[in-house]
């Protein structure tokens, strides 16, 4: 049952990051992109690696 709690779980982070990505493209349409922008981009890309890694170990 963890196991199945801890997949619909990744299974919504999943979800979201795809959601947060599609309305960060849509502002870099609307606004343009910055330095900034960039840098939290690769962030987040980096943080969320690191929370598949921990969601994995959890799932195992």
């Amino acid at each position: 049952m963890t196991s199945s709690r801890g997949h619909q779980g990744a299974h919504g982070i999943g979800q979201v990051e795809k959601q947060l990505n599609r309305q960060a493209e849509a502002a870099t349409a609307i606004q343009g992109e910055n330095h900034t922008d960039q840098e939290v981009l690769a962030a987040s890309q980096e943080h969320s690696s690191e929370l598949a890694a921990i969601i994995d170990v959890h799932n195992e």
